[in-house]
């Protein structure tokens, strides 16, 4: 493989216990921007730390798992996980315990001391004086100074511990998937993989934090409750139990919006399953125009997933809710039972609120985070349970026996699905031999290639393999790099066999007009590259591999006729000799050089022959391939240019515009974001209200005290009292109503919000032009309609309300300081000013972090896909761990700058939380310098507020950065908003045009893309009604761009009349619809027989029987237990290609147009049904115009007229037997070729 980019080592590698503790280490990353002054990029990232290697985790996994696989009936990734990284988290947990256990309490019990000092007491037992009143400010101040220095480091150490996890799951999960066989299919597909790795293996990155969480909250309320009811007796038992009494209700909730969460995956996997369908078939369902019902389709899924996102959504709103409203409700209990049989003191109010503040970090946040995360992550584990357990493919084991037998099967029988693909096969093949497999459509013939290479597994008979296998499949497969990394996959490069590989598959010719040669980069799944370059590459690898066993299918469908001939010749019979070779091919005029003949029908074996015993096929044709290859001229042209598009995803620069937040909060209205801000800001100011009410009843009760000599105070502090509980439980009833209102406000908004976006996006780019398909690749698509989606839908919601909360809170808290000294103010502006620039100086580089590790996760993505789709290469090839490495090395550089993100983060949260640490001191230490007759409960509010800020402003500001961070899942998806759309001209022509079928071509140029080459030139030729066209070609000459052009694919100059009339004139989709076109690549979709022949249901069961019967597939489909509705799985691979290719011509007999195209039809079937293609378009479309892009030079000279096109012009137009009598022209030099002049 192509190596790697050398990078700078991690700096956390080699950093000490300091920098460690203090994020020192983290500076150079923070100073990286303005050091460069550029972005930090790419390749920036630095190495991946060894901790975090995908391999190192992933073998580890790997061996536990099967530990458990061997040992356990019912293996547990439980376990598994527990044994791997559970001690590790635990001694993190129990460093995160001294701050929550120790740390917290301590500062409560600090401050009822500290305040006694400002209390009026004739107890001489709990006066203090001034020096005691110091050593509590200064163990305050120190308490919270060591709360920030441990609590981060620790935080990032859990975090990490998480991401390992993750890791090593996402591992283990793509080691898993190179093992499935074709029946595991059955109950998985690849949006489900992907999404196994895109949503829930990150739900353990928090869980490596949140678990803790389970034992550590319970723990610390015992501590905190204990410590309470020292200070205030029972009443503190009275708050707790509300506390109790509630979170049981909160786990219900959390369980039941798990369930919903259960359900939703489901749905997404599905959306996700389609959408890939989707964007791999987009240039099928535009030419069928069959948007609309797709479109149906996937908003339905949609639509269904958004029902179970909601009911979850609404649960967990309430939990929010809770978590607002228990330490206030707590709170109150607390001091109404306290204040109803004692008088209201300083010292116990302000204890009890640090104290209920401790717990609502633990009780009311943290651990019902930790249940939900417990419930997300056992989801997540029983998803991947569910799918380690899938059937694998059977090894392929390798015989040494001294017998002349390199394959043999005995009464072997298989089958795909119900009903049997292959039965009472016998054959022998014996080393060395060129063994032909042939027979028509569905016969079988890749089926037995793949029961050789155990990829269809027998349920009957034996098999025995002498030799190592390497295969070339039909349907060619690349992987994302370079077309080198493709031919060698992971083979040492021996360059004289590599030459000559590349020179017999015929590549030279390609590698020369690339820029970069064999270096250049192709897209996922070969995307930069025309069909005849991907099967030529794709039988290079196959060829390079020096392997005893050599099986073939289909390597001439895609290649020219000059090309199939050197592969033939020169490949094949030459440098192929002396291995055995089992060449899958309809190309019949090979056949009398093989040893043998294998001929298949109906699933068995009928005949095993030498060539010259097979009376059958003595009187073969001299057919051949013309040429079949994708907008080759274009590719060949303009590949790299597109490559490069493909290779790198953009970046946004900069924050997230205005805009963007501007567009979210504004997606269901300015009324409805208005009706939300005044209930936010209501909400705080009730919450606000109670702990400044409590300061005035303290400071109101301590200066009745003080007023000893009036004669009524007794009367006047009872009805003060009473007065004071009706007000206090005023407010706090009314913060009952209003949380759980704003809280349900909130998420029903933001949930029409993320709809609204997936909807936009969907359309956008379901109405793309095919140049952004051509230039984003599948991986990056997906990755907006899965990663970003997710985001939106479940990650966004979240951190938005966290952000507005915690920032209203902090800035009430800062009120409330105030309110007591005003002066406190400036250094609170001061903090706010450093804290702004703090954050502009980190969330810089914490931005560009989070947005590579978006970038660096669509190859992880991607590469999982690709790869799912090439199983059979791959494992023929024994080339997993070519792919692993390929795989982990894409993982550890998004592992790099996840960590990297999270450090960076977690390093910001660090110090603005010793700033804030640095506000407790000055408002603590101020007390003590100026101490003016300050009354005790504004001492306490504003001491307890003070504190509350180091939870408040670092999670605050560490939420306004991870709001930024999310909010580039939005960005993203709002940048489908500018995606070049296609026309949308609304004038719909006449039900009845065209009616004669005639096509002008006048002034016509064709380019790919906007900037590049001119593809076709200026063309100029009229095909006149009804008329038989064949086109052909050299490769690259522009005749799949002619079908582009008429059907609107491209980008044109000039103009194409149908009947005179000018198409661009018309509607699109109305243009499209009118032209019935057979494709050179037959996609099928996931679903039912009926839906792929007639998606919106516009014919009766006898009427589509009726075009099956017209391509003989009427008689294979009645066998199938479901008939019509016979299930056909993604890609249609569970029926043979030709039969695929037999079902478009199906769908073209039934849209019954007078325009039919035909682009390679043929490719991939054999004599018999290429002639009964034929027959059938004779006869249903003989009143037709019909353009043929040929696969056999037979089908051109039944031609009306031919049309030979040579880089991008028409060079020849006539009829064949005009064309024939040019001794001169390119046509009649095919046909001497061919031996048909």
């Amino acid at each position: 493989m192509t190596g790697a980019k050398r990078r700078y080592p991690n700096p956390l590698q080699n950093a000490n216990a300091l920098s460690s503790a203090t994020f020192y280490y983290t500076l150079p990353t923070f100073t990286h921007t303005k050091r460069t002054k550029r972005q930090f990029e790419e390749d920036d990232l630095y190495e991946t730390l060894t901790e975090h290697q995908s391999k190192m985790l992933g073998d580890k996994v790997e061996a536990l798992w099967k530990k458990q696989f061997e040992k356990q009936k019912k293996p547990s990734l439980t376990r598994v996980l527990i044994s791997a990284f559970g001690f590790e988290m635990f001694i993190s947990g129990l460093l995160l315990g001294v701050a929550e256990l120790i740390l917290k309490p301590a500062q409560a019990v600090l401050l009822g001391r500290f305040l006694l000092y400002y209390m009026f007491t004739a107890d001489e037992d709990v006066q203090v004086n001034h020096f005691q009143t110091r050593l509590y400010a200064g163990g305050i101040v120190l308490a919270s100074f060591l709360q920030v220095l441990c609590l981060h480091p620790v935080v990032l150490r859990l975090k990490t511990v998480g991401l390992k996890v993750k890791i090593a799951c996402c591992s283990l999960i793509y080691r898993k998937a190179l093992k499935l066989n074709q029946e595991a299919f059955v109950n998985t597909s690849v949006g489900q993989i992907v999404n196994l790795i895109a949503s829930d293996a990150p739900v353990f990155i928090m869980v490596g934090f949140m678990f803790n969480y389970l034992w550590l909250a319970p723990l610390q309320c015992i501590i905190v409750t204990y410590l309470m009811y020292e200070e205030v007796g029972l009443s503190s038992v009275f708050g707790v139990t509300v506390l109790f009494l509630l979170i049981p209700i909160h786990h219900l909730l959390s369980k039941a919006a798990s369930k919903y969460q259960w359900k939703s995956s489901s749905r997404t996997d599905d959306r996700v399953r389609y959408m890939d369908e989707i964007i791999l078939g987009i240039k099928i369902m535009k030419m069928y125009v069959w948007e609309k019902i797709i479109k149906t389709a996937l908003l339905s899924m949609r639509d269904f997933e958004m029902k179970y996102i909601r009911l979850s959504m609404y649960l967990k709103s309430v939990n929010v809710s809770f978590d607002s409203l228990l330490v206030p409700v707590a709170i109150y209990v607390s001091i109404i039972s306290y204040v109803l049989h004692n008088d209201i003191k300083p010292d116990k109010v302000f204890t009890l609120l640090i104290f209920y503040n401790s717990l609502r970090g633990a009780m009311a946040s943290a651990f019902p985070s930790a249940i939900n995360y417990r419930a997300l992550a056992f989801v997540a584990i029983r998803r991947m349970e569910q799918f380690l357990l899938l059937p694998e493919v059977a090894l392929v084991t390798i015989e040494s026996t001294t017998d002349p037998i390199a394959i043999k099967i005995i009464d072997g029988e298989a089958k795909w699905s119900e009903t049997s693909t292959l039965q009472k096969i016998n054959f022998t093949v014996k080393p060395g031999d060129l063994v032909i497999v042939t027979g028509p459509v569905g016969c079988g013939k890749s089926s037995l290639l793949n029961v050789i290479l155990k990829e269809l597994r027998l349920i009957s008979g034996k098999i025995r393999i002498n030799g190592q296998i390497s295969y070339a499949s039909q349907d060619a497969w690349l992987f994302g790099g370079s077309i080198r990394d493709n031919i060698l996959f992971g083979e040492q490069i021996e360059l004289k066999r590599y030459n000559e590989v590349v020179r017999i598959c015929a590549l030279e010719d390609d590698f020369a007009l690339f820029p970069l040669g064999d270096h250049e980069l192709v897209g996922g799944r070969g995307t930069s590259l025309s069909g005849g370059q991907k099967a030529r590459i794709n039988l290079a690898r196959a060829i390079y591999r020096d392997a005893d066993i050599y099986l073939l299918d289909e390597p001439f469908a895609a290649v020219d006729a000059h090309v199939s001939r050197q592969i033939f010749q020169e490949c094949i019979k030459r440098f192929l000799a002396k291995k055995t070779v089992v060449l899958v091919t309809h190309q019949q005029q090979y056949f009398k050089e093989a040893d043998e003949i294998i001929t298949m029908e109906n699933g068995t074996v009928i005949s095993q022959v030498p060539w010259t015993e097979n009376d059958g096929l003595e009187s073969f044709s001299h057919q051949d391939d013309i040429d079949r290859t994708v907008q080759e001229g274009y590719k060949l042209t303009n590949g790299a240019e597109d490559n490069k598009d493909i290779e790198k995803e953009q970046t946004s620069e900069g924050s997230v515009s205005y805009t963007v937040y501007r567009k979210y909060a504004t997606a269901n209205g300015f009324f409805c974001f208005a009706i939300l801000t005044v209930l936010f800001l209501l909400t705080q100011v009730l919450l606000s209200s109670g702990p400044y009410f409590l300061t005035h009843w303290v400071n109101k009760a301590q200066i009745g005290e003080m007023s000893t000599n009036a004669s009524h105070t007794s009367e006047v502090l009872v009805h003060s009292k009473t007065m004071h509980i009706y007000i206090y439980s005023a407010i706090t009833f009314a913060c009952v109503v209003t949380v759980p209102l704003r809280s349900y406000l909130f998420f029903f908004s933001v949930l029409k919000s993320s709809q609204k976006l997936h909807n936009n996006m969907f359309n956008n780019v379901i109405g793309a032009t095919m140049h952004f398909f051509n230039t984003n690749s599948p991986g990056r698509i997906i990755n907006r309609f899965s990663q970003d989606i997710g985001a939106v839908d479940s990650k966004l919601p979240y951190v938005l309300i966290a952000t507005v909360q915690l920032l209203l809170e902090a800035f009430a808290a800062v009120m409330l300081i105030s309110i007591v000294n005003y002066w406190l103010l400036l250094p609170a502006i001061i903090m706010a000013i450093i804290s702004y620039y703090l954050k502009l100086f980190c969330l810089l580089t914490s931005r560009d972090l989070k947005r590579l590790e978006g970038v660096t996760r669509s190859p992880v993505f991607e590469h999982l896909s690709s790869s799912l789709q090439g199983l059979s290469t791959i494992r023929a090839l024994q080339s997993e761990t070519v792919l692993k490495e390929k795989f982990d090395a894409h993982q550890d550089l998004h592992s790099c700058s996840h960590h990297l993100f999270f450090a960076t983060s977690q390093a910001f949260g660090y110090f603005i939380d010793c700033l804030c640490a640095l506000y407790v001191a000055v408002v603590t230490l101020s007390f003590v310098i100026y101490d003016n007759g300050s009354l005790s409960g504004d001492v306490g509010l504003a001491i307890t507020q003070s504190i509350s800020l180091i939870s408040y402003l670092q999670y605050a500001m560490q939420q306004t950065a991870e709001l930024e961070n999310n909010m580039t899942s939005v960005e993203r998806i709002l940048e489908y908003d500018a995606i070049e759309q296609e026309d949308k001209c609304s004038t719909e022509p006449l039900k009845t045009w065209p009616k004669s079928g005639g096509i002008l071509f006048r002034n016509l140029s064709l380019k790919y893309s906007p900037l590049g080459s001119t593809i076709l030139k200026n063309l100029n030729f009229e095909i006149f009604p009804r008329e038989k066209i064949g086109i052909i070609g050299r490769t690259g000459a522009g005749k799949s761009s002619i079908v582009n052009a008429l059907l609107r694919l491209s980008y044109t100059s000039g103009d194409i009349l149908i009947d005179n009339v000018d198409i661009k004139t018309l509607n699109l989709q109305a243009v499209r619809s009118k032209i019935s076109v057979i494709p050179q690549d037959p996609t099928l979709f996931s679903g039912t027989l009926r839906q792929n022949l007639d998606p919106f249901e516009e014919y009766n069961d006898e009427v589509l029987w009726k075009s099956l019967e017209e391509v003989e597939l009427k008689s294979f489909f009645e066998s199938q237990p479901e008939g019509l509705f016979h299930v056909i799985v993604q890609g249609g691979t569970n029926i043979s290609v030709g039969q695929r290719q037999l079902i478009c011509l199906s769908r073209a007999i039934l849209r019954n147009n007078n325009i039919l195209i035909m682009d390679e039809a043929t490719a991939n079937v054999d004599l018999e049904t290429d002639n009964l293609i034929q027959r059938t378009i004779r006869r249903k479309f003989e009143n037709c115009t019909v353009l043929t892009i040929a696969h056999r030079l037979q089908t051109l000279l039944d031609s009306d007229r031919v049309l030979v096109m040579n880089s991008g012009e028409v060079i020849e137009f006539d009829k064949p037997s005009v064309l024939r009598e040019n001794t001169n022209g390119y046509f009649y030099k095919v046909v001497q070729k061919m031996n048909l002049g």
